[in-house]
């Protein structure tokens, strides 16, 4: 069979080349062209899978290495027979790591704070756990729910009169409770002066026109991974936000492979075979042979007073936002800047809290 991937899906090629010829080619590229006489297609987010890609296409299986699901038109898939699998979870670790080292380098004293979480899936609840390990007071809002299944479940009002609000929730425009757009202008004039927000869930979850006016007038500040329109993001918001980043939150090494082979798994139980077993840590290990940051995968939290040095040992989110903002100085698109930076993002490993 014909297989199209995405260039950057680590170890795609050698997980799938054993059911057909893989072609690899840029997921922001990928166009109904080459895929006219693929059977399956293998997508990152940057890839919009809808009617107009797959039209005339045979593509039978499409697998998406992502958490989200909002680039693909799942009624499309489903109208026409075509098999569809993610990644839910897969750098949610990866995020957690995002979240604590953006707020270490943003906040130093973040710990001492009350955070806010918007949406506790498998990202949310993953950085509500990290976060009760580290002591810190926590309020959380996710309509679907129950106490039951998150203790620290408080009312929308509540959560967003936190210090700081973190907001991993899915982009959705439908249903009982949709997000775009969720952090409107009347919620974001809401806000306590002085609050941080951090989005590392989907741009359009925050009117990013009105969030740029908020920060204007210096009432509120912004670590921003994802963005309204990327790649082609507001070069205005960027200078303004506390942290801005590529939308790599979730970039780590272990959550790029975890995406890879969770959709390999899907794709060996679609046609009936028993998929390998495979060893995320291990498989990292291989792809990085200088074991990048071993001596600080592990953060000892008995030692409250030195977790965010330790956190910042481990990875530094400035110096992605510094190589967004150098783009800027050099006049170079942004948008080809954004694109490029997370394809050719570095090994970033890891770290776990003890």
């Amino acid at each position: 069979m014909k297989i199209v991937a995405d260039e950057n899906m680590p170890l795609v090629e050698s997980l799938f080349s054993r059911f057909g010829d893989v072609q690899l080619v840029p997921g922001r590229g990928i166009s109904t062209r080459q895929i006219a006489d693929a059977d399956v297609l293998l997508v990152r987010s940057v890839t919009r899978v809808n009617e107009k890609l797959l039209k005339g296409s045979k593509v039978r299986f499409v697998g998406s290495a992502t958490i989200g699901t909002d680039h693909v038109e799942l009624p499309c898939l489903e109208a026409q027979g075509i098999t569809f699998a993610s990644a839910p979870g897969c750098n949610a670790n990866a995020v957690v790591n995002y979240v604590l080292a953006a707020l270490s380098q943003v906040e130093p004293g973040w710990l001492g704070k009350t955070v806010g979480i918007i949406g506790c899936g498998n990202v949310g609840g993953a950085v509500y756990r990290a976060l009760q390990i580290l002591g810190v007071n926590c309020r959380c809002y996710d309509p679907f729910l129950t106490p039951r299944q998150q203790a620290a479940l408080c009312s929308f009002d509540e959560v967003v009169a936190a210090d700081i609000l973190c907001l991993h929730t899915p982009l959705t425009t439908d249903g009982p409770f949709p997000t775009r757009h969720m952090f409107d202008a009347g919620v974001l004039a809401s806000l306590a002066p002085g609050t941080l927000l951090l989005n590392a869930g989907r741009g359009g979850v925050v009117d990013n026109t009105v969030l740029k006016s908020e920060l204007k007038r210096k009432r509120l500040r912004a670590i921003l991974d994802v963005w309204e329109n990327e790649p082609d993001i507001d070069p205005e918001l960027l200078e303004l936000v506390e942290l801005g980043t590529p939308h790599i939150a979730g970039y780590s090494l272990e959550g790029r492979i975890r995406g890879t082979t969770m959709v390999h798994e899907a794709f060996c139980r679609w046609l009936g075979v028993t998929p390998q077993a495979l060893d995320v840590a291990s498989l990292a290990d291989e792809l990085d042979p200088q074991q990048t940051s071993a001596a600080y995968r592990r953060i000892d939290t008995a030692s409250k007073e030195d977790v965010v040095s330790q956190v910042l040992r481990a990875y530094t989110p400035a110096q992605d936002c510094q190589k967004l903002l150098a783009a800027l100085a050099e006049e170079r698109p942004l948008g080809e800047a954004f694109d490029s930076l997370r394809k050719h993002y570095p090994l970033r490993r890891e770290f776990t809290l003890v």
